[in-house]
C-alpha cells in the first residue's frame, strides 16, 4: 500500500468514526436535506476554512481540521442522496437508516471516491502534494460555486462533470488538506 493510500485511509477512518458516532447521536436526520441545502453546509464549512486561514483568529474555539472532516462528512451524505435519488423509481428510501447499512453506504461511497483519486493520481504524479492548503480550500470552494450553478441549473450540464464528480473531487481534496495538515 503507498503512503498516500495509507494516509487516505486513516483520514477516512477519522471521518467515519466521527460520522458513526454523530449518527448515534442524531440519527439520519440528515436525511431531510435537499441537495442543494448540503451543498450550503459544505459551503459554510469550506468558507469558515477560508476565513480561518486569512485571519488566523477563530472565535468558537474550533480549529480548521474539524471543518474539513465536517466537508468530507457532509459529501459523503451527498453521495448517498444521490444514490438514494438514482433508485427512488423502486420507493422512497427510508428516512431512518440502520447503523451497519449506514456504515455500507459510507464505505461504498468513499471507496468510489477511492478510485477517482488513484485514477488521478496516477495521471497528475500526485500534483497535490506539492500545493498550498489555501489553494486546494480555493478549489474545494470553486467547486461549491459550481456545484450551485449546476443545482441551480436543475442539474443539467451542456459539458461539464454534474454534481456527483464535483462531490467526489471536494472529498479527496479535504482529504489533502487533512493529510497535509497532520504531517
Amino acid at each position: 500500500m503507498s503512503q498516500t493510500e495509507t494516509d487516505y485511509r486513516h483520514i477516512i477512518q477519522r471521518c467515519k468514526a466521527l460520522f458513526l458516532k454523530k449518527n448515534k447521536d442524531y440519527g439520519t436526520a440528515w436525511r431531510i436535506l435537499r441537495l442543494p441545502s448540503i451543498t450550503d453546509q459544505i459551503f459554510i464549512k469550506a468558507q469558515r476554512i477560508r476565513t480561518l486561514q486569512e485571519t488566523g483568529i477563530s472565535k468558537v474555539g474550533e480549529g480548521i481540521e474539524p471543518e474539513f472532516v465536517g466537508i468530507i462528512n457532509y459529501c459523503v451524505m451527498a453521495l448517498i442522496q444521490l444514490e438514494f435519488q438514482a433508485t427512488a423509481s423502486t420507493g422512497p428510501a427510508p428516512m431512518d437508516i440502520p447503523t451497519d447499512e449506514l456504515e455500507h453506504l459510507y464505505d461504498r461511497q468513499v471507496e468510489q471516491v477511492m478510485e477517482l483519486l488513484f485514477a488521478k493520481n496516477h495521471d497528475y504524479g500526485e500534483a497535490w502534494r506539492d500545493m498550498r492548503v489555501s489553494s486546494m480550500t480555493d478549489i474545494i470552494l470553486m467547486k461549491l460555486l459550481r456545484t450551485k450553478q449546476i443545482e441551480d441549473n436543475h442539474g443539467n450540464t451542456l459539458v461539464s462533470e454534474g454534481v456527483e464528480a464535483n462531490y467526489m473531487d471536494m472529498i479527496n481534496y479535504a482529504v489533502f488538506c487533512l493529510i497535509k495538515l497532520t504531517h
